[in-house]
Protein backbone atom coordinates (compact mmCIF):
# COMPACT_ATOMS: atom_id res chain seq x y z
CA UNK A 1 0.00 0.00 0.00
CA UNK A 2 2.87 2.39 -0.32
CA UNK A 3 2.75 5.39 -2.44
CA UNK A 4 6.09 6.70 -2.15
CA UNK A 5 9.95 6.18 -0.98
CA UNK A 6 8.63 8.91 2.20
CA UNK A 7 5.94 5.86 3.38
CA UNK A 8 8.81 3.58 3.76
CA UNK A 9 11.27 5.79 5.31
CA UNK A 10 7.98 6.63 7.68
CA UNK A 11 7.20 2.98 8.22
CA UNK A 12 10.58 1.38 8.70
CA UNK A 13 11.32 4.95 11.43
CA UNK A 14 8.32 3.98 12.95
CA UNK A 15 8.82 0.11 13.47
CA UNK A 16 12.82 0.59 14.10
CA UNK A 17 12.06 3.27 16.66
CA UNK A 18 10.20 0.76 18.77
CA UNK A 19 12.83 -2.19 18.80
CA UNK A 20 14.98 -2.71 21.58
CA UNK A 21 17.98 -4.54 19.61
CA UNK A 22 18.98 -4.47 16.23
CA UNK A 23 17.54 -5.83 13.60
CA UNK A 24 18.06 -7.72 10.55
CA UNK A 25 16.08 -6.19 7.16
CA UNK A 26 15.35 -8.07 4.50
CA UNK A 27 15.19 -6.85 0.51
CA UNK A 28 13.53 -9.96 -0.91
CA UNK A 29 13.08 -9.28 -4.82
CA UNK A 30 9.85 -9.63 -6.86
CA UNK A 31 11.45 -13.05 -8.52
CA UNK A 32 10.28 -14.73 -5.16
CA UNK A 33 7.06 -12.70 -5.12
CA UNK A 34 6.11 -10.49 -7.62
CA UNK A 35 3.82 -8.29 -4.93
CA UNK A 36 7.25 -7.03 -4.21
CA UNK A 37 8.09 -5.28 -7.58
CA UNK A 38 8.53 -1.71 -6.97
CA UNK A 39 9.76 -1.87 -3.49
CA UNK A 40 11.27 1.06 -1.72
CA UNK A 41 8.56 3.06 -3.55
CA UNK A 42 10.83 2.48 -7.19
CA UNK A 43 11.02 -0.42 -9.84
CA UNK A 44 14.31 1.31 -10.74
CA UNK A 45 16.55 -1.23 -9.17
CA UNK A 46 19.13 1.84 -8.63
CA UNK A 47 16.97 4.71 -7.49
CA UNK A 48 15.48 1.75 -5.11
CA UNK A 49 19.07 0.96 -3.35
CA UNK A 50 19.65 4.78 -2.38
CA UNK A 51 16.46 4.48 -0.66
CA UNK A 52 16.84 1.91 0.91
CA UNK A 53 20.57 2.74 2.37
CA UNK A 54 18.99 6.27 3.03
CA UNK A 55 16.95 4.22 5.85
CA UNK A 56 19.55 1.79 6.58
CA UNK A 57 22.17 5.13 7.41
CA UNK A 58 19.24 6.81 9.52
CA UNK A 59 18.87 4.27 11.98
CA UNK A 60 22.31 2.42 11.68
CA UNK A 61 22.11 2.10 15.44
CA UNK A 62 18.82 0.01 15.24
CA UNK A 63 20.21 -2.40 12.26
CA UNK A 64 22.01 -5.46 12.49
CA UNK A 65 22.29 -5.46 9.22
CA UNK A 66 20.49 -6.29 5.81
CA UNK A 67 19.78 -9.78 3.59
CA UNK A 68 19.27 -8.68 -0.10
CA UNK A 69 17.37 -11.71 -1.97
CA UNK A 70 17.51 -10.18 -5.86
CA UNK A 71 20.13 -13.30 -7.20
CA UNK A 72 22.53 -10.21 -8.51
CA UNK A 73 25.80 -10.74 -7.22
CA UNK A 74 27.26 -7.29 -8.63
CA UNK A 75 24.02 -4.84 -7.22
CA UNK A 76 25.08 -7.03 -3.72
CA UNK A 77 28.64 -6.05 -3.62
CA UNK A 78 27.96 -2.94 -5.12
CA UNK A 79 25.70 -2.14 -2.08
CA UNK A 80 27.81 -3.99 0.80
CA UNK A 81 30.47 -1.72 0.09
CA UNK A 82 28.19 1.17 0.68
CA UNK A 83 27.15 -0.23 4.07
CA UNK A 84 27.91 2.33 7.37
CA UNK A 85 30.38 0.87 9.49
CA UNK A 86 28.95 -1.93 11.70
CA UNK A 87 26.02 -2.98 9.50
CA UNK A 88 26.50 -6.66 7.17
CA UNK A 89 25.33 -7.73 4.43
CA UNK A 90 23.39 -10.91 4.93
CA UNK A 91 23.40 -12.48 1.24
CA UNK A 92 19.85 -14.49 0.16
CA UNK A 93 21.51 -14.92 -3.59
CA UNK A 94 21.29 -19.01 -4.23
CA UNK A 95 22.76 -18.71 -7.46
CA UNK A 96 26.14 -16.84 -6.43
CA UNK A 97 26.49 -17.37 -2.57
CA UNK A 98 29.96 -19.23 -2.45
CA UNK A 99 32.04 -16.31 -4.29
CA UNK A 100 29.57 -13.71 -1.38
CA UNK A 101 30.03 -15.90 1.73
CA UNK A 102 34.30 -16.03 0.71
CA UNK A 103 34.26 -12.24 0.16
CA UNK A 104 36.72 -10.30 -1.72
CA UNK A 105 39.71 -7.47 0.06
CA UNK A 106 36.66 -4.73 0.39
CA UNK A 107 34.42 -7.58 2.27
CA UNK A 108 32.17 -10.55 2.42
CA UNK A 109 28.22 -11.16 2.69
CA UNK A 110 27.53 -13.22 6.01
CA UNK A 111 25.35 -16.57 5.02
CA UNK A 112 21.18 -16.17 5.55
CA UNK A 113 20.28 -18.76 2.74
CA UNK A 114 17.05 -20.87 1.87
CA UNK A 115 19.23 -23.05 0.48
CA UNK A 116 21.25 -23.79 3.49
CA UNK A 117 18.38 -25.89 4.59
CA UNK A 118 18.32 -28.18 1.54
CA UNK A 119 22.49 -28.78 1.62
CA UNK A 120 22.88 -28.25 5.39
CA UNK A 121 25.59 -30.82 6.22
CA UNK A 122 27.63 -29.51 3.04
CA UNK A 123 27.29 -25.94 4.63
CA UNK A 124 28.00 -26.70 8.02
CA UNK A 125 31.05 -27.99 6.67
CA UNK A 126 32.05 -25.43 4.27
CA UNK A 127 31.56 -23.09 6.89
CA UNK A 128 33.40 -24.70 9.32
CA UNK A 129 36.51 -24.71 7.22
CA UNK A 130 35.94 -21.15 6.33
CA UNK A 131 36.11 -20.16 9.90
CA UNK A 132 39.61 -22.06 10.24
CA UNK A 133 40.73 -20.29 7.61
CA UNK A 134 41.10 -23.24 5.03
CA UNK A 135 39.50 -21.37 2.02
CA UNK A 136 40.19 -23.76 -0.30
CA UNK A 137 38.21 -26.18 1.24
CA UNK A 138 34.99 -24.05 1.98
CA UNK A 139 35.16 -24.47 -2.28
CA UNK A 140 35.81 -27.75 -2.21
CA UNK A 141 32.81 -28.29 -0.38
CA UNK A 142 30.25 -25.51 -1.42
CA UNK A 143 30.95 -25.13 -5.20
CA UNK A 144 29.75 -28.61 -6.35
CA UNK A 145 26.40 -27.36 -4.35
CA UNK A 146 25.76 -24.50 -6.32
CA UNK A 147 24.33 -26.23 -9.56
CA UNK A 148 22.10 -27.75 -6.96
CA UNK A 149 21.17 -23.94 -5.95
CA UNK A 150 21.04 -22.55 -9.14
CA UNK A 151 18.33 -25.56 -10.15
CA UNK A 152 16.27 -24.91 -7.34
CA UNK A 153 15.91 -21.41 -7.15
CA UNK A 154 15.51 -21.12 -11.15
CA UNK A 155 12.60 -19.18 -12.55
CA UNK A 156 9.77 -18.58 -11.39
CA UNK A 157 11.93 -18.47 -8.17
CA UNK A 158 8.67 -18.50 -6.62
CA UNK A 159 8.69 -22.26 -6.59
CA UNK A 160 12.08 -23.03 -5.04
CA UNK A 161 9.92 -24.38 -2.02
CA UNK A 162 8.95 -27.33 -4.19
CA UNK A 163 13.03 -28.33 -4.94
CA UNK A 164 13.78 -27.98 -0.75
CA UNK A 165 10.38 -30.06 0.12
CA UNK A 166 11.40 -32.83 -2.27
CA UNK A 167 15.05 -32.87 -1.38
CA UNK A 168 14.19 -32.85 2.17
CA UNK A 169 11.80 -36.06 0.93
CA UNK A 170 14.06 -37.84 -0.59
CA UNK A 171 16.75 -37.35 2.06
CA UNK A 172 13.98 -39.37 4.93
CA UNK A 173 13.17 -36.16 6.40
CA UNK A 174 9.68 -36.53 6.06
CA UNK A 175 7.27 -39.10 4.98
CA UNK A 176 5.62 -38.17 1.75
CA UNK A 177 5.91 -35.34 -0.89
CA UNK A 178 2.34 -33.74 -0.62
CA UNK A 179 2.42 -29.91 -0.24
CA UNK A 180 -0.22 -27.44 0.99
CA UNK A 181 -1.91 -25.74 -1.98
CA UNK A 182 -0.75 -28.92 -4.29
CA UNK A 183 2.68 -27.18 -4.08
CA UNK A 184 4.50 -30.28 -5.12
CA UNK A 185 3.12 -30.03 -8.92
CA UNK A 186 5.09 -26.49 -9.18
CA UNK A 187 7.87 -27.69 -10.88
CA UNK A 188 7.75 -30.68 -13.36
CA UNK A 189 9.23 -34.45 -13.34
CA UNK A 190 12.00 -33.45 -15.63
CA UNK A 191 12.86 -30.82 -13.02
CA UNK A 192 13.00 -33.08 -10.19
CA UNK A 193 14.67 -36.05 -12.13
CA UNK A 194 17.43 -33.20 -12.68
CA UNK A 195 17.47 -32.17 -9.04
CA UNK A 196 17.66 -36.14 -8.44
CA UNK A 197 21.07 -36.04 -10.27
CA UNK A 198 22.35 -32.76 -8.99
CA UNK A 199 21.56 -33.18 -5.31
CA UNK A 200 23.83 -36.41 -6.14
CA UNK A 201 26.82 -34.54 -7.68
CA UNK A 202 26.60 -32.27 -4.58
CA UNK A 203 26.63 -35.67 -2.12
CA UNK A 204 23.76 -34.03 -0.41
CA UNK A 205 21.76 -37.32 -0.54
CA UNK A 206 21.93 -38.54 3.24
CA UNK A 207 21.24 -42.11 2.34
CA UNK A 208 22.08 -42.80 -1.69
CA UNK A 209 19.90 -45.96 -1.66
CA UNK A 210 16.41 -44.84 0.11
CA UNK A 211 16.98 -41.46 -1.90
CA UNK A 212 17.10 -43.79 -5.18
CA UNK A 213 14.59 -45.67 -3.92
CA UNK A 214 12.26 -43.01 -3.30
CA UNK A 215 13.10 -41.28 -6.64
CA UNK A 216 12.35 -44.82 -8.42
CA UNK A 217 8.87 -44.91 -6.88
CA UNK A 218 8.01 -41.68 -8.03
CA UNK A 219 8.99 -41.90 -11.39
CA UNK A 220 6.85 -45.05 -11.98
CA UNK A 221 3.72 -43.21 -10.30
CA UNK A 222 4.49 -40.57 -13.73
Amino acid sequence: CARSPDDYGRVYGRILGQCRGPAILHWLGDMFDPALAGYWGHADLDRATEVCLDVIRQHAAKIDGIKVSLLDKDREIALRRRLPAGVRMYTGDDFNFAELIAGDEDGYSDALLGIFDAIAPAASAGLARLAAGDQQGCHEILEPTVPLSRHIFKAPTRFYKTGVVFLAWLNGLQDHFIMVGGQESARSILHLAELFRLADKARVLHDPDKAAARMTSLLATH
